[in-house]
């Protein structure tokens, strides 16, 4: 990992999420993890999709989740974020045993994730499908029947956050309109307006060109400041850029752990992506 970047992470674990206290017979303990599994399992008719996992990620970092096709990540990506439920296991969340809630009450604690294929309103502009997201956390059931003065109140932030993605110049145009690799960064702003205290990106740089692609990994690296980023990403170019540290899954259990230098040196990832090339040679593995 380049020294720059560390920096960068250790300033953002600073300033960014600040730790939990717990307080035990009278002291205060710092604890520096935000989101963890224990024994994350998840069977579907006898198949073992995800097996045994325990996961801890660390306040104030990029942990990237990675492994070769059919490795568990998107599963265990769901069963975290509660779209999936586990057939055993515990996950928790600040502390807090999140394993039987349902995803949209999980992202009402700041746990919001983002999706492999880009989820935004065509037909909507880019501004409005970030006010949509702000009218949701305002709470109103009935915002889409109020009047347009009532909902531009949003417009200021939602500049504020197209602005974060580098998307004021087209935050006029109908989000149908928008490249593939834009439509990635409005989503992101989206997932900004919800206020999230950690951020899951599901392969945000899924199909994009190299361009798009360098474009989102600058955007990650912002908007990762002061807040906790896990993402599953195929790209190991990707990976080596952003993450502080990467889990790598196959056939649904952890393989390895550790910084991009360790894992990528690891014979066994090694064997599993391509079986006698090194990983660094797989930039869309």
């Amino acid at each position: 990992m380049q020294e720059g970047h560390a920096s960068h992470r250790n300033d953002s674990k600073r300033r960014g999420g600040i730790n939990r206290c717990i307080r035990r017979g009278g002291l205060v303990q710092v604890s520096d993890t935000i989101l963890e599994t224990v024994g994350l399992t998840k069977e579907f008719r006898g198949f073992v999709a995800v097996s045994d996992v325990n996961l801890n990620v660390r306040r104030g970092t990029i942990h990237g989740l990675i492994g070769p096709n059919g490795a568990g990540k998107t599963t265990c990506f769901n069963l975290l974020t509660k779209f999936l439920p586990p057939t055993r296991g515990v996950i928790r969340y600040e502390g807090r045993d999140i394993t039987g809630m349902k995803a949209a009450e999980v992202a009402r604690l700041g746990l919001v994730r983002s999706f492999q294929i880009s989820a935004v309103f065509p037909h909507l502009t880019v501004i409005e499908n970030v006010r949509v997201a702000l009218q949701r956390a305002r709470g109103g059931s009935f915002d889409f029947w109020r009047s347009d003065s009532v909902l531009r109140k949003f417009d200021a932030r939602a500049e504020e956050l197209l602005a974060d993605v580098g998307l004021t110049e087209w935050m006029h145009l109908t989000a149908g309109e928008l490249p593939y690799g834009r439509k990635r960064a409005l989503e992101i702003a989206t997932t900004l307006a919800l206020d999230p205290v950690m951020m899951l990106l599901d392969e945000p740089t899924a199909g994009m060109a190299h361009d798009d692609v360098d474009r989102v990994v600058a955007l990650v690296k912002r908007v990762s400041v002061g807040r906790t980023v896990l993402l599953v990403e195929h790209n190991l170019r990707v990976v080596q850029g952003l993450c502080d540290t990467i889990t790598v899954l196959a056939r649904g259990s952890v393989l390895a752990e550790g910084d991009y230098a360790a894992v990528s040196r690891n014979p066994d990832v090694i064997a599993a992506y391509l079986g006698s090339e090194a990983p660094t040679e797989a930039a869309h593995g």
